[in-house]
């Protein structure tokens, strides 16, 4: 059956997931051998049509979703329509990516880099502090404090690399439901940076609007978590750690509902309190 007009065609996928864990040798406090679960850590080199873009360290595990969101979170492509193929490679710990009509100004984007706070190097090619304004968020939606409390019990509760190894950050994308709040997905890597954008990729190819959506992290609410949660179109971002100052005033400037030190019935609303009700 042929796609309607506005239906983006899926690009061709590897789904070649890496193995999460390893178990190494470890001596305990008492002296005694504990075979010990570790997070995986490998390199993986982005080339799109030939030209390497970039190498990012990542758990390995939705490769190919990783490297949809991260193009899309540089904006170096504008739909998922503009990919043609993913497809990874670990015995060379690279994918190589093909599109149909070559990245967004490629040079002038690639030109500018902005180093972030992301865990490892985050960088943010093409002058993203200036298109904030660009920005637009729904302004209709509300998060409810039962929601709230209905995510973080969902997020404690989630099976994840964390309690087995560790050494990971987690992000869950989630919605409200009539009895609680649903995580619709949830990615573990060894960067929060990673874990956003792998995210950012699978709602691409799943066609998910961020519009009624939350947002969870574990880790800190900066300039970049809350520049690519807003790129999303997702108004809500939920975190268990704290916030930076650019982060605070990048959600105020364009009416995102950031919430940090969320652990147990304890958290602080920092921005957005007309969307939240108790």
């Amino acid at each position: 059956m042929p796609l309607a007009p506005d239906t983006p065609r899926r690009p061709l996928l590897s789904h070649a997931s890496h193995p999460l864990t390893v178990t190494i040798p470890a001596v305990d406090e008492n002296g005694d051998n504990v075979p010990t679960q570790i997070a995986g850590e490998f390199p993986l080199t982005i080339y799109v049509d030939k030209r390497e873009i970039v190498t990012l360290m990542t758990l390995g595990a939705a490769p190919e979703a990783l490297t949809i969101g991260w193009l899309r979170n540089q904006r170096l492509v504008a739909s998922l329509d503009d990919i043609e193929a993913v497809q990874v490679d670990w015995e060379v710990n690279a994918v190589a990516v093909k599109t149909r009509n070559g990245l967004i100004d490629v040079e002038e984007r690639l030109g500018s880099r902005t180093v972030t706070t992301g865990c490892g190097q985050g960088t943010v090619f093409g002058g993203l502090m200036d298109e904030i304004e660009a920005i637009h968020l729904p302004a209709d939606r509300r998060l409810t404090q039962a929601t709230l409390y209905a995510l973080m019990d969902a997020v404690r509760h989630h099976e994840s690399i964390y309690k087995q190894a560790g050494a990971v950050h987690g992000c869950a994308l989630a919605r409200p439901t009539a009895d609680g709040c649903e995580i619709l997905m949830f990615v573990e890597d060894v960067g929060r940076h990673n874990a956003v954008d792998a995210i950012a990729g699978q709602m691409w190819l799943d066609g998910l609007d961020g519009g009624d959506k939350i947002f969870y992290t574990t880790g800190r609410l900066t300039s970049e978590m809350v520049i690519k949660t807003a790129q999303m179109g997702i108004p809500f971002l939920v975190s268990r750690s704290g916030l930076t100052q650019m982060g605070w005033e990048i959600a105020r400037k364009i009416g995102l509902t950031m919430i940090g030190r969320a652990q147990g019935k304890h958290y602080l609303l920092f921005t957005g309190e007309e969307r939240f009700t108790r």
